[in-house]
């Protein structure tokens, strides 16, 4: 090969977790190597988080213009140039790009080689006309959609969030086969775009979630004219003359003009010889320990390639325990207690923690939910934008396990509760805290509320304060 070197740290992937340990271990002094084969910025930039925003965005501004007249305002309807918010879309991307692109990361001092790696050893790998030797590896190689086993889906033409946003006209009926997060946050947007959507689920709508949230989610997308099929087990998929048509179990038939597989995802780990470097892995990803070491302890995995939670945020996180490990040696271990996870539709629906139902698992029957209605909020009456709320799952001492919120902006709403959370904080040290007029943050002190206001208002300290106030 006409380059052979040693270094450091060799990162192989160059989406959020292998940008983020490449350029954390670079600015720390170390020679870092990051193979990448694809595009810079990964998934993420190019055809998950930001796009699938950049076209919430679009479609949240259609909304709002389509329901002026309950504020007294008179707009006509909004009418999608679905070529212009695709090029809105694709604006947006460019603006990020140059943060993850090669000519920052060799600024940096990160050597980026554009090709597929592979390893050869437990100590080495290759990549084009290179083969690098280094202390520590990290594979952070990705995922990608998974296509399900439906017969003739082989046949038909086939959008994922890889190919999605490249569309240039808008599709006059988009089906939908999955509804966790992708799958809702795409028939929305495209819903309130002009698309006529039918979102399909074997399952439950957002079956990870709180059910009484998703249950107002529902009645929200069904008023945007999405229709949502759940429990639909397809059995088939056709190509037709004028585009896609399904069939479920019960022979009825739906068809589209467009198809999107939302269903899932898979780690990639095709071409990356994981058998010569003896690292250990399976179907849903490649196997580490918490301190997310592979079998070959020269090695760390992390982001989608070790599978679930599969999350940009994550692979941010997982990023700083790998440099802690890799570089200062420190046994750091990975800690999900606080886990928040976001589904950015409208209203969003935003978790972190425990559900209810992963908390009585866990904890059995003493756990206590308690909630609080948007409906309540004055800043939400304001805005005319009352379905959600909150549900905060505490264990019997009253200490916060879980949030669960369905509101406008929902997620902005997380790191009070993750904090909560990792610091093994009570309801009580939020009864103390000041909060804004009217926001509403205020969900926060509803819930403190909803659980001491009972006990506070009971019998008992109604005598008390009789007796204090008979004292001279």
């Amino acid at each position: 090969m006409a380059n052979a070197f040693d270094c450091d740290i060799c990162v192989v992937g160059a989406g959020a977790a292998g940008l983020s340990v490449a350029v954390g271990a670079a600015q720390l002094g170390a020679r870092t190597v990051l193979f990448e084969r694809g595009e810079m910025g990964g998934d993420c930039l190019n055809y998950g988080c930001v796009p699938s925003k950049a076209l919430l965005a679009a479609a949240q501004v259609a909304h709002t213009i389509a329901e002026a007249r309950q504020f007294g305002l008179n707009a006509s309807a909004p009418e999608a140039d679905f070529a212009a918010v695709m090029a809105h879309v694709h604006e947006v991307i460019a603006q990020i790009a140059p943060h993850d692109s090669v000519e920052r990361l060799e600024g940096l001092g990160v050597r980026v080689i554009r090709a597929q790696a592979a390893f050869t050893g437990r100590e080495e790998l290759s990549g084009g006309e290179t083969r690098v030797r280094a202390r520590r590896f990290v594979i952070a190689a990705g995922s990608s959609a998974v296509i399900p086993a439906i017969a003739g889906i082989g046949d038909v033409p086939v959008l994922t969030n890889e190919t999605l946003f490249a569309l240039k006209e808008r599709p006059a009926h988009l089906l939908i086969i999955g509804a966790g997060p992708v799958g809702v946050e795409m028939a929305q947007a495209f819903g309130r775009l002009g698309s006529a959507v039918t979102l399909f689920e074997q399952g439950a709508l957002l079956p990870r979630d709180e059910p009484e949230l998703v249950k107002i989610l529902r009645e929200r997308l069904a008023a945007d004219g999405i229709d949502i099929r759940e429990g639909a087990r397809i059995s088939a998929v056709a190509r037709t003359a004028s585009g896609v048509l399904i069939r479920d179990a019960s022979n009825r038939e739906v068809t589209g003009s467009h198809l999107l597989v939302a269903a899932g995802r898979q780690p990639r780990l095709a071409g990356l010889a994981l058998e010569r470097a003896a690292i250990a892995y399976t179907s849903r990803g490649i196997r580490v320990d918490e301190r997310l070491r592979t079998t070959n302890r020269r090695v760390y995995a992390l982001g989608d390639v070790i599978g679930p939670p599969l999350f940009t945020h994550v692979a941010g996180y997982q990023a700083g325990i790998v440099i802690r490990n890799a570089l200062f040696r420190l046994r750091a271990k990975v800690d999900y207690r606080a886990l928040p996870r976001v589904t950015y539709c409208d209203p969003e629906l935003a978790h972190v923690g425990l559900t209810e139902a992963q908390a009585r698992e866990r904890f059995g029957a003493s756990v206590q939910a308690v909630h609080a209605s948007l409906a309540e909020n004055d800043r939400a009456r304001a805005e005319r934008h009352t379905a959600g709320g909150i549900k905060v799952v505490i264990d019997r001492r009253g200490t916060v396990l879980g949030a669960g919120i369905l509101a406008p902006h929902a997620g902005e709403h997380l790191p009070l509760w993750g904090l909560a959370i990792t610091r093994r904080l009570r309801l009580s040290a939020l009864s103390d805290l000041m909060i804004a007029y009217p926001t509403r943050g205020e969900l926060a002190k509803a819930a403190v509320s909803a659980f001491y206001g009972p006990k506070l208002f009971s019998p008992w300290p109604r005598r008390l304060v009789r007796v204090l106030l008979s004292l001279t």
